[in-house]
């Protein structure tokens, strides 16, 4: 799950007002580095969208993974900020989480839906003079779903999200990312931590490249009591490499 992977760009598409499109793939060496993480999805896809208007901005993405035999899984969101001040800088913020994903056991193979839920609060985004740097932080209340599909009940919770984004170098380095913490009944100590900071070297400000908006870089998943390993557990910590690639248009 990459959520909110560049949004740090997108918040200056927000200041600015423009839109902001993007196409990601990565590599994940997650299988490569850990034993109990073998059956890791290898590749993810991911395709965001982003679109300021007259009350506020759209934000959503969706991320697919893929097996050597195909896609397995995909995930998405789509979140809704509403302005509340001229300067944009506090605004209501509305949002929702699902997916569905599949996988083998020794014997057979199975599909799975993702408990979805609905988020609702409140953001304050910040981003300096020349837009080279910005910060966002929301803290939301999250409600899960009852999923039918495996049993699991609702239960209501909380979210806080932190994303930031700097570009230096003459923009040809950029570093940016999020920060989840968020309630979980069901894991050991009751809270998730997810953060997915990522590092770009981007193309199109070399000489004679203005126009290729190809980015290469890489992601680095930092997870506690959210990856699942291949014995059904998900109560470890993590942290887990991609190589990557981003087209920007």
């Amino acid at each position: 799950m990459r959520r909110f992977s560049t949004l740090a760009i997108l918040l200056v598409a927000a200041f600015v007002g423009v839109k902001a499109q993007n196409v990601q793939l990565h590599y994940d060496l997650g299988h490569n580095l850990y034993n109990d993480l073998s059956s890791r999805t290898t590749v993810t896809s991911t395709v965001e969208m982003f679109k300021p208007d007259t009350w506020g901005s759209t934000f959503m993405f969706t991320d697919i993974d893929y097996k050597s035999d195909g896609a397995i899984g995909a995930y998405w969101e789509i979140s809704r900020e509403f302005n509340l001040t001229k300067n944009k800088r506090w605004a209501a913020h509305v949002e929702y989480n699902g997916g569905v994903g599949s996988g083998k056991t020794q014997n057979n193979y199975y599909g799975n839906r993702y408990q979805h839920a609905v988020l609702l609060g409140g953001a304050w985004n910040w981003a300096s003079k020349d837009f080279s740097k910005t910060f966002s932080v929301q803290l939301m209340y999250k409600y899960y779903f009852k999923n039918g599909h495996t049993g699991a009940r609702p239960f209501s919770g909380f979210q806080l999200t932190e994303v930031w984004g700097t570009t230096f170098a003459h923009g040809l380095c950029t570093f940016d990312g999020f920060c989840d913490l968020w309630y979980d009944p069901n894991v050991n100590g009751k809270l998730i931590l997810l953060s997915e900071p990522q590092f770009w070297v981007n193309l199109n400000t070399l000489k004679g490249m203005k126009n290729v908006n190809l980015s290469l870089g890489s992601e680095v998943e930092i997870s506690n009591n959210f990856v699942w390993n291949n014995r059904g557990e998900h109560n470890r910590f993590y942290a887990i490499p991609t190589i990557a690639a981003k087209w920007t248009f």
